[in-house]
């Protein structure tokens, strides 16, 4: 079974949705015991750091998460999440990837939305699909690009963390179930893992 992981970020009916049309069934949920039979944990949101992550820990998510071994997709603020912290609230976040998330410099204009290019390196939630693809995103902080990054982006000068991955842990910036066919094909990829 693949599992939704319930918390007060928005988005996700219509990841649930994305995995629906894929044809595949999932439930949405915070309970460890649930999250524990699962195949597959994705983890979406739209939503802001410090509340989301008063949440997880609240009910132990944080610990939980951190453990898992089986595959693991963070979406948007989910992948904001996983990183060491978010100046959004300015809160520790998960350290599952080795990067900071800061918010984009008084310059650019926020959020950063609509589509843009992402550059992949090859990875695993990019197979059978050309390089340098299109896909959408809307956000106002950005993870660093470090040692985990699998794919990039950049807004105006700026390059970011498009995605990210490491272990069982992959995690997109952009919103792959917002993303017609090419997202449709990296939510493919993981569920097929």
């Amino acid at each position: 079974m693949i599992m939704i992981v319930k918390y007060n970020g928005g988005n996700i009916a219509s990841v649930k949705n994305a995995i629906n049309r894929l044809g595949y069934d999932c439930l949405v949920s915070d309970s460890i015991s649930e999250l524990e039979t699962a195949e597959k944990i994705i983890f979406p949101g739209v939503g802001e750091a410090k509340s989301a992550m008063e949440y997880l820990k609240n009910r132990e998510l944080d610990l939980f998460i951190k453990k898992y071994k089986k595959p693991f997709l963070g979406i948007c603020l989910g992948m904001q999440l996983m990183c060491e912290s978010s100046e959004e609230g300015d809160v520790a976040c998960l350290a599952i990837f080795k990067t900071k998330v800061k918010r984009f410099p008084l310059q650019l204009i926020v959020p950063h939305m609509g589509w843009n290019t992402v550059a992949s390196k090859n990875a695993v939630l990019f197979q059978n699909m050309e390089e340098n693809n299109d896909l959408y995103y809307v956000h106002s902080y950005y993870a660093d690009v470090c040692e985990d990054t699998s794919a990039t982006s950049i807004y105006e000068t700026l390059t970011f963390s498009a995605a990210l991955q490491k272990d069982n842990f992959y995690a997109t910036q952009f919103h792959p179930e917002k993303s017609a066919t090419i997202g449709n094909q990296i939510l493919k990829n993981f569920l097929e893992l």
